[in-house]
């Protein structure tokens, strides 16, 4: 990886030890919402593994379903990684207006209104990461019964992978909330985090099914 692929958080061409390293530093981003999206695209690519196992003749009936969990589950790798990036650039906007003069009141209102847009903007990606996240879960749901018993408890740790995701990102855009000043957006972001306990018990479900069929 080159030095303009870490300062731009290039995460799909990062080394995983250099992003672990950046992680570690005490610098603004990458931070937990990143991790959410890398979360994510990790369920999303043992998602892609155990699909490619289940093809073949001994799969022939399912390969329309299992065509089409690759496909999803590429696009979703694909848009995690892109999540990853933008939250990190997200969030160093939000360290540069809370960075801004405050001298008189009408820098502290500019200041105000730049953190304000600033924390919405910044809770855009992790909610998208639930999003991803949800979608990860029903390919799991989908792939586990038809899925080669070989990796089987790589569906299981994809639904792991999945809701860890959304529960880091559920915290990422709950702690935006209180600076955000638009009632619509905390509305929307709202709706979005009441889908992640519904989220957690269907990967919950999936695990508790793999485990199941090792017995």
């Amino acid at each position: 990886m080159t030095a303009h692929d870490a300062k731009t958080g290039d995460f799909a061409r990062q080394p995983i030890g250099q992003f672990l390293d950046a992680l570690a530093a005490r610098v603004p981003a990458p931070g937990g919402g990143a991790t959410a999206a890398l979360h994510a695209a990790q369920a999303a690519a043992l998602l892609s593994m155990v699909a490619r196992y289940t093809t073949g003749k001994k799969y022939s009936d399912d390969a329309d379903l299992v065509a089409g969990i690759i496909d999803v589950a590429e696009a979703e790798r694909a848009a995690a990684l892109r999540l990853a990036s933008e939250d990190a650039t997200a969030f160093t906007a939000v360290t540069g207006a809370y960075g801004m003069p405050r001298a008189t009141p009408q820098d502290k209102e500019r200041r105000s209104t730049a953190i304000a847009a600033a924390l919405a903007a910044a809770a855009g990606p992790p909610a998208e990461v639930i999003r991803v996240a949800r979608s990860l879960v029903s390919l799991a749901e989908a792939l586990l019964p038809v899925a080669n018993p070989n990796v089987i408890t790589d569906v299981a740790a994809a639904g792991e992978a999945a809701r860890a995701a959304a529960t880091t990102a559920r915290l990422n855009v709950e702690i935006n909330l209180g600076g955000i000043r638009d009632e619509k957006v905390r509305s929307d972001l709202l709706g979005v985090l009441e889908q992640v306990d519904p989220l957690t018990e269907r990967a919950a479900a999936v695990e508790r099914s793999v485990r199941a069929a090792l017995t």
